[in-house]
């Protein structure tokens, strides 16, 4: 059987070395290239030793590959996509850099002028639970914010179905490997642990991509976001709380079984997600593509909650990336993203 070869720009983040250990366990897909240029020409097992058994060098360019996966920082991502994109056919990018549509907010949200705008229409926001036929279709794929991810999958079956009301609260925690391997003095040991910190009270960059989506699902909809990131004193996870008020015709019908049958239904073909009995932990989702959600309501003020959680570096990063590769490719979506999650 052909296996397709696979290469990674920028190996040596988080999300580029989650991306080559998932990889290297893909049934259809060989790891074949690998990129780092501050550690070029070095073994990838010297640089990350728990990959010592993927036998690549960390090279300054990629080879000739199949499907490319772009784990650059947001503007660079986006100038080396400009680079490749007529030598391969099939491109998922972890950065920001093609998630929005509008190319003005890239200076607002993320400080440079896009290089390629006249590619933003064409690229697909990679959420698979919501947008799986137009990624079959697609040459770019922009793989979403972790932070996103966990707040429109617990908002999409509410937004799509119009039962809440424009203004809507997303709380999230995030542990420290979100913020990126670059060292700072925000995620040092000691500033970190037994800490939880609030931070971007005037606005996280994911914040836009959001509001965009959450638009997309109700025509004419305007939700007003109100964001506000924690940090965690823990390597990996996002829990996101959710809070919004029904609309006003149909609230007195909206009830916990109602809600929970809802969420049900609109997930019954997403196999990534599962909807919960009870509030989940980030501990259930550690290590695995999994995301899960548990809606509920507040019997005394009748306000809808969502909790979701999931692992930024596998649902909200790598693995989602190797999902849409999958659905790009035909393959199947769950194709190497078995693996349960760790625990404890």
């Amino acid at each position: 059987m052909k296996k397709y070869k696979a290469g990674i720009i920028n190996v040596t983040g988080y999300a580029g070395a989650d991306l080559a250990r998932l990889l290297y366990t893909h049934p259809e897909v060989d790891l074949t290239s690998v990129t780092g240029r501050s550690a070029a020409g070095q073994k990838l097992g010297e640089v990350f030793p728990h990959l010592a058994n993927i036998k690549l060098t960390v090279e300054a360019e990629l080879d000739e590959v199949d499907i490319v996966f772009s784990a650059m920082p947001h503007k660079a991502s986006a100038e080396a996509i400009l680079a490749i994109k007529d030598k391969c056919s099939k491109i998922i990018d972890i950065s920001a850099d093609f998630r929005l549509k509008k190319s003005e907010e890239y200076p607002r949200w993320y400080d440079f002028q896009h290089p390629a705008p006249h590619l933003l229409a064409g690229a697909v926001y990679g959420l698979p639970e919501l947008y799986k036929s137009e990624i079959e279709k697609a040459s770019i794929v922009a793989n979403p914010g972790c932070y996103p991810t966990s707040a429109l999958l617990a908002l999409a079956p509410l937004a799509k179905a119009g039962l809440i009301k424009p203004d809507v609260i997303i709380d999230s925690k995030s542990g420290v490997s979100g913020a990126g391997r670059t060292l700072s003095l925000n995620t040092h040991y000691a500033e970190a642990t037994e800490n939880v910190t609030a931070y971007a009270l005037d606005g996280h960059r994911h914040l836009p991509e959001i509001v965009q989506e959450l638009q997309l699902m109700k025509p004419g909809w305007l939700p007003m976001v109100t964001f506000l990131p924690h940090l965690i004193p823990m390597s990996r996870g996002i829990l996101s709380s959710c809070y919004a008020w029904p609309e006003e015709p149909v609230s007195k019908d909206i009830t916990h079984k109602y809600v929970s049958e809802l969420y049900q239904e609109f997930y019954s073909d997403a196999p990534f997600v599962r909807i919960t009995d009870k509030p989940p932990g980030t501990k259930h989702t550690c290590g695995s593509n999994f995301c899960f959600i548990y809606p509920a309501m507040d019997k005394h003020t009748g306000r809808i909650m969502v909790v979701s959680c999931l692992d930024n570096l596998v649902k909200g990063a790598a693995g989602q990336a190797i999902q849409n590769m999958n659905i790009m490719m035909g393959f199947s979506e769950t194709s190497g993203l078995e693996s349960l999650p760790l625990y404890p």
